[in-house]
């Protein structure tokens, strides 16, 4: 047998169990398109929530409270879709949208919000890892902001969200600012607190 014979044989012999096992771990699009188990999660947080928004407007400030809101959720394919309505008004218009997903290519969280209060923009996030579905850290790409005062002053900002779920009927988003004023401070600015109407 000729040596180029045996090496490939050997080759083969080593290989084959690898292979045969790449061959069978690939996804397929219909199981990658499958909820999985950090959907199958998020599917738990349908339904209708009453909602509690705590604002600080700068570092030590004291929160602006609101018990304004009820909260929508569905699943809409992968993603949790959450509507932010006036609490008491079946008319509302949305006051915020926005939707949360696994992304089971990347192995990461994608977020995006669209929020009509403020002028911001859609808002997109991304978790850095897989995390897990009872704490899931976001981060937004850097934005502007209009300022507070009467005139457009613009300010850049970036910001972390923090989704913890800490029961079936209980979770909050906590969403942390860091101004661009070379100060690198962050804040706690809103908090969202969820409670699942029965």
């Amino acid at each position: 047998m000729s040596r180029p014979l045996v090496f490939a044989l050997l080759l083969a012999a080593t290989m084959s169990p690898d292979a045969a096992w790449a061959q069978t771990s690939i996804p397929t699009i219909a199981q990658i398109s499958a909820l999985g188990p950090e959907g199958e999660a998020l599917s738990h947080r349908a339904g209708r929530w009453n909602v509690t928004e705590s604002v600080w407007d700068h570092l030590g400030a004291n929160p602006v409270v609101s018990t304004a809101w009820v909260a929508e959720r569905h699943m809409v394919g992968m993603f949790l879709q959450e509507t932010l309505l006036a609490a008491g008004d079946a008319a509302a218009a949305p006051n915020r949208i926005d939707y949360l997903g696994f992304d089971r290519v990347e192995g990461r969280w994608d977020y995006l919000s669209l929020d009509v209060r403020a002028p911001v923009g859609l808002m997109p996030a991304w978790s850095f890892d897989r995390g897990e579905p009872n704490r899931i850290v976001l981060s937004f790409l850097p934005f502007a902001v209009a300022g507070g005062g009467p005139a457009v002053t613009g300010q850049m900002l970036r910001m972390q969200e923090v989704v913890t779920r800490d029961g079936p009927d209980h979770e909050t988003k906590d969403q942390l600012f860091i101004l661009a004023d070379g100060t690198g401070t962050p804040w706690l600015a809103h908090r969202y607190d969820y409670v699942r109407q029965h």
